[in-house]
């Protein structure tokens, strides 16, 4: 596994290292070829002939023999008389029935044996409703952004030009994309789906993510619902908006979560905490928003696995939720830091390196082999060395949350600013103490 730093590596990288255009790439590693990939099917055995018996016709109710008393009276008689019972039954109950209101009462409902295969299920969510609903309501949010890139006015090569997407956060212009998508531009021009074009400023980059915030002159935009990434189970319906291609602008596509806390490699950086999903993301598509069926933003697509289908990334829209915040504020944006590199802890790892705790963050260096070195995992006079962290700790808490595999160590550090003041939970040699660390500012290019 790769060492970490603070909240990560950084997610970023030169500002020409990608085109604009294109949907950030990762490629996994090799595995050993699974059976189910084989070549070929094997085929299947052969069935057994149907039995000859099932097309034969029902077998015909057995008859009584009729008894020799039963002859004497005739069939004749035996029909008559009973045809007369039944009229008169029938019509004493007719009357019996209408004289209590019985015939006035509404019919029971039909009840149906549960073990039949003809039982109706209730339906429980209409999804392709939920899908027209999410792209009526988001749509209008959801843009197209084009740039421009810088030009040595000595050369005549023409300006290289990108197309991504973004999605509107706040009615008076602010836009979230990708990092990608507008870094090292020299224009960005940000059309809605009205057609309405404007020209863009980029507000800022994030340092630790792939996320950018681009600002426009202009009121009363349609904003999307922010939801809670956080919240998000596997399995559950998501809807992509985007630019496919930088040609098919609000194009609409629906999937599932396919998975949550992903870590991918790019092109020159790593992105961590995304969540897979299935639904169509393809170039262009880059900066655009995941919606829950509520057509509330739970996502920023960002990435696609190469030569893969149905495997794209989106980071967590409560990853991006500080840096919205900052720059409503008119604040630069910012990422907290406390000067440490760690690796997660799971079962396995704690088995492994024989630790006290199953879950948390390891201030520690390891090897090639998963060892740990002697490389000091604390920075010099960094936040965390003046609190008094030291090299072999474990963070298991921030403020009394838990640091476990759904809430990491670096995600939960996000949630707060630069500047505030947190009370870490560590265990050193087995003991458990605290340690209260006011965070710093991040630096730019932190790797």
């Amino acid at each position: 596994m790769t060492d970490r730093r603070d909240t990560d590596p950084e997610a970023t990288g030169p500002d020409d290292e990608t085109k604009p255009h294109d949907s950030a790439f990762f490629s996994p590693p090799a595995e050993p070829r699974s059976e189910w990939a084989a070549p070929r099917w094997t085929e299947p055995e052969p069935r057994p002939p149907t039995p000859e018996h099932w097309f034969e016709a029902a077998p015909r109710a057995r008859v009584e023999p009729v008894t020799a008393q039963q002859r004497s009276a005739g069939i004749g008689t035996v029909v008559t008389t009973a045809l007369l019972a039944a009229v008169l039954a029938s019509g004493g109950t007719l009357v019996a029935l209408n004289a209590t209101g019985a015939l006035d009462r509404p019919a029971p409902a039909t009840t149906v044996d549960p073990n039949s295969t003809t039982v109706n299920q209730p339906i429980t969510i209409n999804e392709s409703s939920a899908i027209v609903n999410v792209a009526s309501r988001a749509g209008p949010a959801v843009v197209q952004i084009r740039t421009g890139g810088e030009v040595d006015p000595n050369e005549t090569a023409i300006p290289e030009q990108g197309v991504g997407s973004g999605v509107i956060f706040n009615s008076n212009g602010w836009i979230l994309t990708n990092r990608h998508v507008v870094a090292g531009s020299a224009t960005v021009t940000v059309e809605l789906k009205d057609g309405t074009e404007y020209t863009g400023t980029i507000y800022g980059i994030d340092t630790l993510t792939d996320l950018a915030i681009v600002k426009v002159e202009a009121t009363g935009l349609t904003a999307a619902a922010l939801g809670d990434s956080d919240g998000l189970r596997v399995g559950q319906l998501v809807v992509a908006i985007g630019s496919p291609l930088g040609t098919f602008s609000n194009t609409v596509t629906s999937g599932i979560v396919s998975a949550k806390g992903r870590t991918i490699q790019t092109e020159g950086s790593q992105l961590n905490n995304l969540i897979q999903t299935d639904a169509a993301i393809n170039p262009g598509n880059s900066g655009g928003p995941l919606l829950d069926a509520t057509a509330a933003v739970v996502g920023i697509n960002t990435a696609i696995a190469r030569d893969s289908t149905g495997i794209g990334f989106s980071i967590p829209i409560n990853l991006a939720k500080p840096l919205m915040e900052q720059a409503i504020a008119g604040q630069p944006l910012a990422r907290p830091y406390i000067g440490i590199r760690f690796v997660r802890i799971d079962s396995q790892r704690a088995k492994d390196l024989n630790l006290p705790v199953n879950t948390g963050a390891y201030v520690r260096i390891l090897d090639a082999n998963e060892q740990p070195t002697d490389q000091n995992a604390v920075e010099s006079g960094s936040p965390a060395a003046s609190a008094g962290i030291q090299t072999g700790d474990i963070v298991v808490s921030i403020n009394g949350k838990a640091i476990d595999q759904e809430h990491p160590l670096d995600t939960l550090l996000t949630q707060f600013a630069p500047g505030e003041t947190v009370t870490l939970g560590i265990v050193r040699n087995g003991e458990h103490s605290t340690a209260n660390v006011t965070l710093g500012t991040r630096p730019p290019g932190l790797g």
